[in-house]
């Protein structure tokens, strides 16, 4: 069809099309119709044209890529069928097509609205904070679902919508939380955001791998759609998407928080690396198929992979990222301790998932999901950023650059130079280049910190930071006694917390983990004026609990300066 270049290939195409509909019409599909449609459209056979628009909106009792309708509904078809315009069936099969369409779109939203539907359970009648807290990490609203798979519905902003695919496991049971792994597709900058998504595209093809072993570990399956703007890549304005994404599907089902995965393909693989440099807090393990290891909207620190983990599957014929450049990344790793893992294919090209020799890094993957699990308050965080959004990670929230001052000496800059490149040349053979790039870009001044907290004494050093909060849960301190928080070796505060209910409310519905559930927090100002001089000639107490020393200045709801 693409090679034909008059009508006498336009009929041979045609003519396969019709041999195969009458050899294999068990395997007749929406897209074979559409394009036979738009060959007999071509060669003016009108005919078998409509007979063929006619079997595309005829009933199917198999899933399709796309319904019938929106080939004929499409803002290609006033182009691809401009011989058939004036015809009176055109605009019969026009009218049955919007009506389909209408059809389509309610049975949609009535399904997500059974994806949404849960048991009232009202947390803001629960006065007593402590009583807050427990029900919150008892919560359980969900009711049974009737359908495996959903197309969700995804907001991006007031007039831009997406959507999400999910998959769950069969005989999925709200009594049980269940682990649940994000694929994120590549090629970004070539797709296009849809309203909706079908299983067909997402549950078989390259992805069929994840379906399988999905089914065998009762893991829930996402599948969010991007596009050359709103992606997980490059830029930054759909960054949002997946813990939004992740919010909601925790909303609707029961998701166990400490077992939330991301992995990709691709532009996808980057975007799942890009999470684990950018904002790993709901998310406990990252796994990249083909992976670009880089933050291409500011800097990479790599040392925040020590606050999770990564398994890379590269291949040595990938004109992505190099098999060179992989194995340095590798010896970078190795260098700072990192919970990382790359397994190299030999023979196979960037498009590795399309082969059945991929299916073993897929066991590899799911093996290592299956014993995997978030520490949600892990005794020691070491985290870098350059923009203020991405100054969370686990307890620590909100952390504020200061990039006015000159870096701490242990605030360090890792980075290694690439020197072969792989691309294909105009004969599509694959040759490898000299390069002189670096693997890292650090376009902005970063700002760093490192803390440690045991026996109810907290331990932070900061490098350009101003501020930060310091988020508390029960489970990482001892409430009845009071706590202590040193940074950069002074004691900024001295005293108890206790439990906020509005505070545990506000996090809760900020995030909706229920195992990450923060009690209350400390919000600390690191600063060194003159002003601040004076400020620390004084110690002064506010309530019987909380003891104001030094340069540091709490504030719970209120400001105190």
């Amino acid at each position: 069809m693409w090679k034909a270049k008059d009508t006498t290939g336009y009929r041979q195409a045609l003519n396969g099309y019709e041999r195969a509909f009458k050899k294999y019409p068990d395997s007749i599909d929406n897209l074979g119709l559409y394009k036979a449609s738009v060959l007999a459209s071509d060669l003016n056979d009108f005919e078998n044209a409509f007979n063929y628009l006619t079997l595309l909106l005829a009933p199917k009792d198999k899933n399709d890529s796309y319904p019938g309708w929106t080939y004929i509904l499409s803002k290609y078809a006033k182009s691809e069928y401009k011989s058939m315009l004036d015809k009176p069936k055109w605009n019969e099969l026009t009218q049955k097509a919007l009506v389909d369409k209408t059809k389509f779109y309610k049975e949609l939203q009535k399904n997500e609205d059974e994806f949404y539907a849960i048991t009232k359970t009202d947390l803001l009648q629960i006065e007593d904070a402590k009583d807050l807290y427990e029900a919150i990490k008892n919560y359980n609203p969900y009711l049974v679902k009737k359908r495996r798979d959903y197309s969700i519905s995804f907001a991006i902003n007031d007039s831009t919508r997406t959507s999400f695919f999910v998959h769950l496991p069969a005989g999925y049971t709200p009594k049980k939380s269940y682990a649940l792994l994000f694929f994120l597709h590549g090629a970004v900058r070539n797709n296009a955001l849809v309203d909706f998504q079908t299983a067909e595209n997402n549950l078989h093809g390259w992805n069929r791998f994840y379906t399988k072993y999905a089914e065998q570990n009762d893991v829930i399956l996402v599948f969010p759609k991007g596009s050359r703007k709103y992606n997980w890549m490059l830029p930054d304005d759909g960054f949002f998407m997946i813990p939004e994404m992740i919010k909601q599907i925790k909303r609707a089902i029961n998701v166990d928080d400490n077992k939330i995965f991301i992995s990709g393909h691709s532009n996808g693989a980057t975007g799942a690396f890009s999470y684990l440099m950018k904002q790993p807090t709901p998310f406990a393990g990252f796994y990249g198929f083909n992976t670009y290891p880089k933050v291409f909207t500011g800097g990479t620190y790599i040392e925040n992979i020590r606050n999770r983990s990564f398994i890379n599957f590269s291949t040595d014929e990938d004109y992505y990222y190099p098999p060179n450049a992989n194995d340095c990344f590798t010896q970078l790793m190795d260098s700072i301790k990192a919970d990382y893992h790359e397994h190299r294919y030999e023979g196979f090209p960037h498009w590795f998932p399309e082969f059945d020799e991929s299916e073993s890094a897929y066991k590899i993957l799911f093996k290592d999901l299956a014993t995997r699990k978030r520490n949600p308050f892990p005794q020691e965080i070491s985290w870098e950023f350059d923009n203020n959004k991405y100054g969370s990670i686990d307890w620590l929230s909100d952390i504020i650059l200061d990039t006015s001052t000159e870096k701490a000496d242990w605030h360090r800059e890792l980075n290694f130079k690439i020197h072969q490149w792989l691309e294909y040349d105009k004969n599509d053979s694959l040759i490898s280049k000299n390069v002189d790039k670096n693997a890292f870009d650090f376009p902005y001044r970063s700002g760093k910190i490192k803390a440690q907290y045991a026996n109810n004494v907290f331990r932070i050093e900061t490098s350009r930071v101003k501020s930060l909060r310091l988020n508390i849960s029960p489970d990482m301190v001892d409430t009845k006694k009071k706590i202590k928080v040193f940074i950069n070796g002074k004691e900024y505060f001295h005293g108890r917390i206790s439990y906020d209910r509005r505070f545990i409310l506000q996090h809760f519905e900020k995030d909706r983990d229920r195992k990450q559930i923060w009690i209350n927090s400390i919000e600390l100002n690191i600063k060194n004026t003159k002003t601040d001089a004076l400020l620390i000639s004084y110690s002064f107490v506010v309530n019987s609990s909380l003891t104001f020393t030094e340069a540091g200045v709490y504030k719970k709801f209120y400001r105190v300066d």
